[in-house]
């Protein structure tokens, strides 16, 4: 493979998932690290992803949303999130995670809608705080460089304090027999204390992420109350979720 179209392969990958490890390149593209390392530093060089101890992420999911003009798959988000907007409740209480999809949904609430939302996201409290209505309350504890979320144990401990009407999660990988998994070990454990103390758990997933998975476990796929996707429900693409005891959007 050519080091044009491994880069694009990189690329099109940190944008799918938002964060990728260099060892995770390497074994996709069948490469060494050093050259996925070579490979992500150029990159890094030009703008085009943001190199991080160990792998990459996106400048999307890096920028805060007033000048965040790099989102993936703005237009799938966007209709993802306009599927989800009719499930916030006035007087609920609710968590919406950090990434790109979430924060596509939190720009569309409307002034009128009055609730209490939590989040770990500083993103999605900086965005929330726009909003007269609604009561915003930041879960806090060690801030991710890379997430821009609160992880670690402090995190999980005030998760536990609480309990959500619904949240609404995202994820970087999902699958039918696998359910929701990730790299990075900290936040899975902070999104599964999430799951944990949420009624009902929404997920916000773009198509191109799904039947993917990684290396830690965050639930099973029946652990997830709603799957939303930009697809139509009856999409074949989503067959394997359809006997899952999961609703499809």
């Amino acid at each position: 493979m050519l080091k044009e179209e491994r880069q694009l392969a990189i690329l099109k990958e940190v944008e799918r998932h938002n964060r990728i490890l260099l060892a995770h390149i390497a074994e996709k593209l069948d490469v060494s690290i050093d050259t996925a390392r070579r490979d992500v530093k150029e990159l890094d060089a030009v703008n085009k992803l943001k190199k991080v101890h160990g792998g990459a992420v996106s400048l999307g999911f890096t920028s805060l949303p007033s000048i965040n003009t790099k989102i993936y798959a703005q237009e799938e988000k966007a209709i993802i999130a306009r599927k989800a907007i009719g499930l916030i409740k006035n007087d609920s209480v609710i968590f919406i995670d950090g990434g790109t999809t979430c924060l596509e949904l939190v720009k569309l609430i409307p002034s009128s809608l009055s609730f209490s939302c939590f989040t770990f996201s500083l993103p999605v409290a900086w965005h929330l705080l726009e909003h007269p209505n609604i009561k915003v309350v930041f879960i806090g504890g060690e801030i991710s460089r890379e997430s821009q979320i609160s992880v670690g144990s402090y995190t999980v401990h005030q998760l536990a304090q609480v309990r959500f009407d619904y949240s609404f999660i995202g994820t970087g990988y999902v699958d039918s027999l696998h359910g929701l998994t990730d790299f990075d070990w900290e936040i899975v454990q902070t999104k599964k204390a999430v799951i944990n103390a949420s009624k009902k758990t929404i997920l916000l997933c773009i198509s191109e992420k799904l039947n993917s998975q990684h290396q830690y476990k965050t639930c099973d796929i029946n652990a997830i109350n709603t799957m939303i996707t930009e697809l139509d429900p009856n999409s074949n693409l989503l067959n394997p979720y359809r006997n899952q005891e999961i609703h499809l959007l």
